[in-house]
């Protein structure tokens, strides 16, 4: 842990401001982040009056009329959609008739229906006002394919207009990162085969990570997905008609008539084996009604132009998200305001400091500073795919992106996780800027969550853009203070939840942790700088697999 004086000179920046200097370019100084600005949006983003800044709602719109006015009074030039700050994002919310969901197996001449929602649930329809289908099961194990890594779980299977049946999650032989990314696949991969519905297992082992009663608790939550010109939910896949989530105790039933019991696969996975797809002989009908409503919710898009003739065509993102989840549906708490504090009006208040550290700088940086703060991330990082889909500037000419998410601003951390600087030459540069302000980088301390492919980055990395996601570390420079146990307790106590406000944290950990705000802001600002003012554009390292899955020509390791 670092000493003593370190805090201390945290403290003092908090009393003074903007004590201190941050380097930008040889000869040239800029004003160190500002504990009280943070502080100040902080209290605006998580204020009740924005009730938790559910995407599409009204607050949401005020909150980003917030942003995009707070980004214009530094100087920032609009850069979303017709010469504004705004992007639209066109929307489709959809909500399940909690009566209509049925899921009926036909096994050896009887129907049996299975209960909703204690043995099963399902979501709306993005498409259909009224889905149902009735198709033979057939077992595909985690219903993943990869060539780097071997896996095929439909080799011989033939699932076409038919309903796979997938285990939740994938083998633990998989790296973290490289494994989420496939498991993002999966439904694609069933609907391109043909398949007509995905019925996913839960296990006993997810249960361990969390309970199927947790995702109960969400059963009323709309769905949303963002939409195309023509209209149409974006990654939908018209063929696939039915879906289903199923309890293990009841998706025994569905194998009784299988070569394998359910209880030896679940025992194949214990051992490591990844188990082969088969018939199950049996068939079910899946059926459910959905409501749809179109709407928009807006991203906030603002630029600082760079110097450069040449590179200022060229553009470092950064990006944070301003959206959370409303209300809670949570009948045991007086509190229905999920107000996301940490989650995320810290993120945004960072990103709005980096912005006012680079509009003040004596000398611009020769590349363009893009700042992206996008909606929906909470409803399936939305508004972030949409602009990587729909991009205000040609995408092959951004650069890098540096995500805000979540920073646990409540110890005085000593290290920082950079998700994602691992597989690029972003790596070093988050290193070096850390180093700055006395801070280490530290390994993934949660590698089985994969959390650089949960988060907004991440939809501009499947276009080729080397991305980090930073997070605060696990240590704190206060010796009486464990940040492990703080960040742990934060997320089992706080996240997602109606506590997750500024009062209900200092009443738990005693203060918000602004001065931290200072140091995670000003790393951000020398990352974001380094990439601007070097020549070489960020680049994909060789061994990486998202450069072999992503990676361009022109951000190759490999051609260099």
């Amino acid at each position: 842990m670092k000493k003593n004086l370190i805090a201390g000179a945290l403290a003092f920046t908090v009393i003074v401001g903007c004590a201190g200097t941050t380097a930008s370019k040889p000869g040239t100084t800029v004003s160190a982040a500002n504990a009280q600005a943070i502080e100040a949006h902080m209290q605006f983003l998580a204020a009740d009056a924005l009730a938790g800044r559910e995407t599409g709602s009204n607050e949401h719109e005020i909150a980003s009329l917030y942003i995009a006015t707070q980004l214009q009074a530094l100087g920032l030039k609009p850069a979303g959609d017709n010469g504004g700050y705004l992007q639209r994002v066109p929307l489709r919310k959809a909500r399940l008739a909690q009566d209509s969901a049925k899921f009926t197996l036909h096994a050896a001449g009887k129907n049996t229906e299975l209960s909703y929602p204690k043995a099963f649930f399902t979501g709306p329809s993005m498409q259909f006002a009224e889905t149902k289908v009735t198709a033979p099961l057939v077992f595909a194990g985690y219903g993943l394919v990869s060539k780097e890594f071997g896996l095929d779980d439909y080799a011989g299977l033939d699932v076409s207009g038919k309903i796979v049946v997938l285990l939740t999650g994938r083998p633990d032989s998989l790296p973290s990162e490289e494994a989420a990314h496939l498991s993002s696949l999966k439904t694609r991969l069933a609907a391109e085969r043909g398949a007509v519905g995905i019925i996913t297992v839960h296990t006993p082992k997810q249960e361990k990570v969390r309970p199927y009663a947790s995702s109960l608790l969400y059963l009323n939550a709309p769905s949303m997905e963002w939409l195309d010109a023509s209209g149409t939910p974006a990654d939908s896949y018209p063929n696939l008609k039915g879906g289903a989530y199923v309890h293990y105790d009841a998706a025994a039933a569905l194998f009784a008539a299988a070569p394998m019991s359910l209880a030896d696969i679940f025992t194949r996975v214990d051992n490591q084996q990844n188990p082969a797809g088969f018939e199950l002989g049996v068939s079910a009908t899946l059926s459910r009604n959905s409501s749809h409503e179109d709407i928009s919710s807006p991203n906030v898009i603002a630029v600082l132009e760079g110097s450069d003739p040449e590179l200022k065509d060229e553009y470092v993102v950064v990006t944070a998200h301003s959206d959370h989840i409303g209300y809670s549906n949570d009948l045991r708490n007086d509190d229905k305001i999920n107000n996301g504090a940490m989650d995320n009006a810290a993120g945004v208040a960072i990103l709005l400091e980096t912005a006012r550290l680079f509009a003040q700088l004596p000398e611009k940086p020769k590349r363009s500073i893009l700042f992206v703060v996008v909606t929906g991330e909470e409803k399936g990082l939305l508004g972030a795919d949409y602009f990587a889909n729909n991009p205000t500037r040609p995408i092959d000419k951004l650069v890098a992106n540096v995500n805000l998410d979540m920073p646990v601003l409540l110890y005085p951390f000593a290290d920082m996780i950079a998700f994602g600087a691992n597989h690029s030459s972003l790596g070093k540069v988050v290193e070096q800027a850390a180093a700055k302000e006395g801070i280490a980088l530290s390994a993934d301390p949660m590698p089985e969550q994969a959390i650089f492919t949960r988060s907004d980055h991440y939809t501009l990395v499947k276009k080729g853009v080397p991305a980090v996601f930073l997070m605060t570390g696990f240590k704190s420079k206060d010796p009486n203070q464990d940040g492990g146990k703080i960040w742990g307790s934060f997320f089992a106590k706080h996240y997602h939840k109606p506590s997750d406000d500024i009062p209900s944290l200092i009443k738990d950990y005693g203060a918000i942790r602004y001065d931290a705000g200072v140091v995670f802001a000003d790393i951000n600002f020398n990352i974001a700088l380094d990439v601007a003012n070097t020549e070489q554009r960020p680049y994909w390292l060789k061994d990486s697999f998202f450069n072999g899955v992503f990676g361009q020509p022109y951000n190759r390791e490999a051609v260099k």
